[in-house]
């Protein structure tokens, strides 16, 4: 990709890594070293139209046992075809092949709400809190309904609109499995309060301590993530990173910290991010099942371990930690007596 398109992340993070390497700050790579690659339990979908009971129960026990140990699992025969992401990928390039200067104006030719581009962490203040990546951020409703003949916006709804029906399917699955025969989510996880996130992870010639998405859970009930092969993805577990294998033929799913709060521990919200590669980029789609922020989280089991919140409190309490401390702090400020200072 032409280097006019690439954000000017040596400029913005210069003075960064000049520290940093006339210190010899590199203890930072051993956070970086990963313990092994793993390929997250795989479930089949299509288990879930079968005629037998017996075969459903143990597709949504699996499902929920997952989301339980690991936090994360990935599905296959999932209903997208392979037509849909071909297209997408090709759409998804065309845009990040746009000129950097045109694309923080993506407004202007791509129908997304202003602001919807973002690249780096331009306000890290240490090597740590570096993002070597870019991002359309885009709200579901800025593409759900849209008109006009814009070949990035429908392939998105098409996407969209399948993977929404997904979303909610798996959310209703990891309900029933804490014996609630919820519309919970079907009530609260709206189109209009959902949203999309296109990213690309540009080749980092940076040889110490950056990542192409510094550590952190995911501050919804659902992620689904679509990647390419070219690998980066790493989560926590047991103690240690662990890099987890493409699969061309699934989607990955993560629990995020909305469902840690409503299951009341019982599913994990696990942390992850993305390492970098010195020669290939890397692109993915990632699908956020989210409230309106007028949604109070309430635990569906006592004695609960959070206290209730608005999913507005818990996006503010997350950007205030990020501008005081550099990073997310998260459900631990929303545990019962901690309170949130």
């Amino acid at each position: 990709m032409d280097s006019i398109s690439d954000p000017p992340f040596h400029e913005a993070y210069k003075i960064l890594i000049d520290k940093t390497r006339n210190n010899e700050e590199n203890d930072f790579d051993n956070g970086l070293v990963v313990a092994e690659e793993c390929e997250l339990p795989v479930i089949d979908l299509s288990r879930l139209e079968e005629s037998n009971e017996i075969v459903r129960e143990e597709c949504k026990s699996r499902i929920a046992r997952a989301s339980q140990e690991w936090g994360f699992f990935q599905v296959v025969k999932h209903g997208i075809s392979s037509e849909i992401f071909s297209r997408l990928r090709c759409e998804q390039e065309k845009v990040f092949k746009k000129p950097f200067e045109k694309k923080i104006q993506e407004d202007k030719f791509t129908n997304f709400s202003a602001g919807s581009y973002r690249w780096g962490t331009p306000t890290a203040t240490c090597i740590r809190q570096l993002s070597w990546s870019e991002a359309f951020h885009i709200p579901l409703t800025d593409i759900l309904g849209s008109t006009g003949s814009n070949p990035l916006s429908s392939t998105i709804e098409q996407f969209a609109t399948t993977v929404s029906k997904l979303a909610q399917t798996l959310a209703d699955i990891l309900a029933e499995k804490m014996g609630h025969k919820s519309t919970f989510f079907k009530e609260n996880c709206l189109p209009n309060t959902c949203y999309l996130r296109l990213n690309r992870y540009p080749p980092c010639p940076i040889t110490f301590g950056i990542h192409g998405l510094m550590p952190h859970t995911d501050s919804d009930f659902l992620t689904i993530l679509y990647q390419d092969q070219v690998g980066g993805l790493q989560l926590f577990k047991d103690r240690k990173w662990i890099a987890v294998k493409p699969n061309p033929d699934a989607l990955i799913i993560n629990i995020g910290d909305l469902f840690q709060a409503w299951s009341n521990g019982v599913y994990k919200s696990v942390e992850h991010r993305v390492v970098t590669n010195p020669k290939l980029e890397r692109f993915s789609v990632a699908y956020f099942l989210c409230p309106s922020n007028e949604t109070v989280i309430e635990s569906c089991r006592e004695p609960s371990v959070y206290r209730k919140f608005s999913f507005r409190e818990y996006r503010q309490q997350v950007r205030d930690d990020v501008q005081k401390l550099g990073s997310k702090i998260g459900l631990p400020r929303f545990r019962k007596n901690e309170g949130t200072s």
